[in-house]
């Protein structure tokens, strides 16, 4: 397996050569995610700055400061799949976001509604679209992402003396570049923090070993089984977390059942390893994916109902598991999933996968929907 540390490339020069100035940037990305869940503006500086406030956590305080920043009207920026509900038009799905006009004065309740599809509906009046999306709207929605919010900030043109006024309302300013390259930056410095033996029912011969990039407050762990390094290929299963499957045993999904096969099965081969991500939902975090199921008994399936609220299919970061592999001495895999493209991922990453090994659930009653749109629209292997 290629060096996930030696592959993964390093920031772009937007800021001094510090001794350690990439784990400062990281840093200064780390606390713009803090800041937008808090409801406060963050800068994004590069070619034209723009002043960005999540719509999500949007408040009376957080619209003033944000006024007092921009140089010009802000927009809505919104995902394309959002915006083309609120348009009620298709909109073209390449393009990084797209940017709605929206009727003075600003409301924060009108911002939670036009983000959340979940929530009570504004007028039947749809807004007017923008001609022109800011440079760097695709950062700013990428940040509201990191910070498990919904894709969708209000952002302005950055005024005169915007800097300066920052300072003074303690703004963070952060490169929009930097905010791009952070998912990668973060997975190569995650690193071993912790590690003890923890006897499992199912697999009496287990430990867990955590993960922490020094730079962010995000903590993923490996269930591993008996002594997989050792092993040619051992079975090795990426299992993203899932607060209500594995926790409570919800019958929504068959993420529980999933987890617990795949120990036992490792434990029934002497060794292997699980690799516990913190990446809910694919990605979207507990709270979307409570919207996610909001917006299923609707009618919607789970694709259409990420889609729905501005998210991806499937917005994992698989450089972490990689990276994990990496620290544990394992190169090569054979691979416990359902999913081709987890296959294709990891091997983009640099794991070398020798095989698959296959790992399906029988639908209990309720997940039957679920799992019929694995197979269908996300190519799950389940027959």
């Amino acid at each position: 397996m290629t060096s996930i540390r030696s592959r993964t490339p390093d920031l772009p020069d937007a800021a001094p050569a510090l001794p350690d100035a990439k784990a400062l940037r990281m840093r200064g990305v780390h606390r713009a995610v803090a800041e937008l869940r808090r409801g406060i503006p963050v800068l994004l500086q590069g070619q034209n700055p723009l002043v960005i406030l999540a719509a999500e956590t949007a408040g009376t305080h957080g619209l003033s400061e944000l006024a007092m920043l921009a140089g010009g009207d802000p927009v809505l920026l919104l995902a394309p799949s959002r915006a083309a509900a609120l348009l009620r038009r298709p909109v073209e799905p390449e393009v990084p976001a797209v940017a709605l006009h929206l009727p003075p004065p600003l409301d924060a309740a009108i911002l939670h509604a036009f983000a959340d599809p979940t929530a009570p509906q504004p007028s039947p009046e749809p807004p007017k679209r923008a001609d022109a999306i800011p440079p760097a709207a695709a950062a700013a929605l990428a940040l509201a992402k990191l910070a498990r919010l919904l894709p969708a900030v209000l952002g302005a043109p950055a005024g005169t003396g915007a800097d300066a006024m920052a300072r003074r309302l303690h703004v963070l300013s952060v490169p929009a570049a930097d905010v791009q390259t952070y998912p990668a930056a973060l997975a190569s410095a995650l690193v071993r923090v912790a590690e003890a033996e923890v006897p499992l029912e199912d697999a009496p011969d287990a430990r867990i070993v955590a993960f922490r990039s020094p730079n962010a407050g995000v903590e993923h762990f490996a269930i591993v089984v008996g002594r997989p390094e050792r092993m040619e290929a051992p079975l090795v299963r990426v299992h993203s977390e899932c607060f209500t499957g594995d926790l409570l045993g919800s019958l929504r999904c068959d993420c529980g059942p999933q987890l617990r096969g795949a120990i036992r099965r490792m434990a029934e081969e002497g060794a292997g390893a699980l690799l516990y991500l913190a990446q809910e939902g694919r990605g979207i975090g507990l709270v979307n994916k409570l919207r996610a199921y909001a917006l299923q008994d609707r009618g919607l399936d789970t694709l259409d109902a990420n889609r729905a609220l501005g998210w991806g299919a499937d917005e994992r970061n698989f450089l972490v598991a990689a990276t994990m592999l990496e620290e544990l001495g394992i190169p090569r895999i054979r691979l416990l999933t359902n999913n081709p493209a987890k296959l294709a991922a990891l091997a983009a990453c640099g794991v070398e996968v020798v095989g698959r090994e296959r790992h399906v659930i029988e639908p209990n009653g309720v997940n039957d929907r679920y799992l019929a749109t694995k197979a269908a629209r996300f190519g799950h292997l389940l027959k």
